[in-house]
Order: structure tokens, then C-alpha cells, then sequence
């Protein structure tokens, strides 16, 4: 359907106004509704399923900025690797340094986000203290993984209504961030991006202080077909 200008300006507004980025998550929609936001204005949109987003990106103007938002297998990083803007969700070391190899075969240097655990829900991916301290030791530097750039934190609440749990997991997750910040990361420009927040729980993602956000629902509706 088309998308409302006035919609996705006033959650722009609001966003901006907070400092934070809006990935338009376009998983399951059409080409066609996602050019309607493109022509609002809007540039970085996320996919979680490699395929889709590969067709997608053939069909869509090449200065849209795609992120990758959904569990990403090693042996399809290789396909989005000559184009993807950000990967979301690193949840390993293996992943980590598949992309980079990728990413090197390609001649590029491709943004990464590292997923922590903060949810209640066993289900959902994310590296726990332990796993993420190990990974940062293997990468400490950068020298070697050249072909990525460790760009920040990300984190997916509980499925909850209880907006008290929502809040304390995003604060977690923030005061994860801001230790690394203050520490190990101190002086690393590029690590500033912490993604939390999607269209049930984007606000209080940005009073625990998120700079990115995932929001599809809000802009799009309710999804109409499958992938």
C-alpha cells in the first residue's frame, strides 16, 4: 500500500529530534512500497532474509543503504557482502570473520553491529558478558579483521507488555555499551551506534537512550504476504 508521508515525517521528526536512526524494515513488503518510502526521503531500510534482500537490491535504487537485521548464516555472507551498508546481529566470531573475508573478496569494508543478549526469551540470539569479552579480545585492534568495522551494540527486548522489564533490558544493554565506550572501545570513533527499539518499544528504547531503531509495522501496516 502507499506509504504516508505524514506518517513516516512525523516519526522521522520525533527520531531525529532523539538523535536516532530509522531503519525501515522492509522484510515481506513489495519493491513498489518501498520506492513509495524512498521517494519520501527515506535511505536505509532492513531485510532479514538474504534472498529476499539480494533480489530486492536488484530492483531498487542502488544509493539505498540496506541493512541486514536478521540471523545471518556464514555461508550466505557472501552474498550480501559486495553491497550491504550494516550486518545487525553478529552473534559470533565465526560470523565476524566470515564477513570480513567476504568483505575483503570484495574490495570493502562492511559495518557491523554486535548483538547481546539482554531478553528473557532463551530464544533470541545474542552473545552473553562472557562471549562478548572473548570476541572483542580476538578482534582487540582491528588488525585482524581488516574488512569490518565494529560499529556498535545491539539488543532485542523481551516480548512483553510489561514496560518496566522492556526498560530495565534496554538500560542493560546501554550501560554495556557505555562501559565499553568508557573502556576497551575508548577512542574508537566509529563504535557509537547502540540499536535497540522496534515499533512496539521504540519509545522507551529512546529514553534509554538508543541511536537506532528498527521499525516496519508503523510505516508499512501489517504485512499482506509471505516471503
Amino acid at each position: 500500500m502507499p506509504i504516508d508521508k505524514g506518517a513516516w515525517q512525523a516519526l522521522k521528526d520525533e527520531l531525529d529530534a532523539s538523535g536516532a536512526t530509522l531503519v525501515a524494515v522492509s522484510k515481506m513488503q513489495s519493491a513498489a512500497d518501498i520506492r513509495s518510502l524512498y521517494d519520501h526521503g527515506q535511505r536505509d531500510f532492513g531485510e532479514n532474509y538474504v534472498q529476499e534482500l539480494v533480489q530486492k537490491r536488484g530492483e531498487l535504487p542502488d544509493d539505498i543503504r540496506w541493512h541486514f537485521i536478521g540471523h545471518l548464516q556464514t555461508n550466505k555472507v557472501r552474498l550480501i557482502a559486495p553491497f550491504v551498508y550494516m550486518v545487525h546481529g553478529v552473534d559470533s566470531l565465526r560470523l565476524l570473520q566470515a564477513v570480513d573475508r567476504q568483505a575483503g573478496l570484495s574490495g570493502r569494508e562492511v559495518r557491523c553491529l554486535l548483538q547481546v543478549h539482554i531478553a528473557r526469551e532463551e530464544t533470541k540470539f545474542g552473545l552473553d558478558p562472557v562471549e562478548l569479552d572473548a570476541l572483542l579480545d580476538a578482534t582487540a585492534g582491528g588488525s585482524t579483521l581488516p574488512h569490518v568495522r565494529l560499529c556498535g551494540l545491539m539488543g532485542m527486548a523481551s516480548f512483553t507488555d510489561d514496560a518496566d522489564c522492556v526498560a530495565g533490558e534496554f538500560r542493560h544493554l546501554r550501560e554495556v555499551f557505555d562501559r565499553l565506550r568508557a573502556g576497551r572501545m575508548a577512542g574508537r570513533a566509529d563504535f557509537r551506534i547502540l540499536s535497540m527499539g522496534m515499533s512496539g518499544d521504540f519509545r522507551i528504547a529512546l529514553r534509554e537512550g538508543s541511536s537506532m531503531v528498527r521499525i516496519g509495522s508503523l510505516l508499512f501496516g501489517p504485512r499482506t504476504r509471505q516471503a
